[in-house]
């Protein structure tokens, strides 16, 4: 069985949680832009409560390319800003430390293709969890996969929606637990700062 999914700017703890279970992954990159989507954004759990992290791209969210062609609006100083907004997030959880200085480069590096960027990311976050799929990109759009071929998981997780996996997610500790209550679901990145190497054994119970 093949997992056809969405490749996501540090996805959401489900969409690890459900990848774990397959060798091979392809992610969809022929799909014409959506907008509200996890392909150009996350969210993460800060001081004030959720945040969410944008990419910004040339076009907006109403560019009609495929993710393939998509392309980073480098005159914003989004990288600056996120950076700035994970440091404060998770300066003072248990892994920031251990992590922070991998990640800085990458938000020190300019990137001009939101698939190259969301790729390094994923390639590293797999790095951290010692994940080690067989990872490919889609060679043309399909609307539907042979279900007993494939299982399809292109926009099933949204910002609009993320939520309701909460139940299917790992719960443990968080940074702003005490203020805000415990938040399922968030970026990848939230339970890698608060469990570190910890991570995958919550996602694979």
């Amino acid at each position: 069985m093949v997992l056809i999914t969405d490749l996501q700017y540090f996805a959401t703890i489900i969409e690890y949680k459900n990848s774990i279970k397959y060798k091979y992954i392809r992610y969809e990159q022929y799909e014409n832009w959506q907008k509200s989507s996890f392909r150009n954004r996350c969210i993460i759990s800060g001081a004030n409560g959720l945040v969410t992290l944008s990419v910004p791209v040339v076009g907006g969210r109403h560019s009609s390319h495929s993710l393939r062609e998509i392309k980073i609006d480098n005159s914003k100083r989004w990288q600056m800003i996120h950076w700035r907004t994970l440091f404060s997030a998770y300066n003072r959880s248990p892994w920031f430390e251990y992590y922070k200085d991998e990640l800085l480069k990458f938000y020190n590096t300019k990137y001009d293709s939101l698939l190259k960027w969301n790729l390094d990311l994923l390639e590293w976050t797999n790095r951290k969890l010692e994940l080690n799929p067989e990872i490919g990109f889609t060679d043309t759009w399909k609307k539907n996969y042979p279900p007993d071929e494939f299982e399809d998981w292109r926009s099933r997780v949204r910002p609009q929606n993320y939520s309701s996996f909460g139940p299917y997610c790992p719960v443990y500790n968080q940074v702003f637990e005490e203020r805000f209550g415990f938040n399922a679901n968030l970026s990848i990145i939230d339970l890698l700062f608060c469990e570190g190497p910890n991570a995958i054994h919550l996602l694979k119970n």
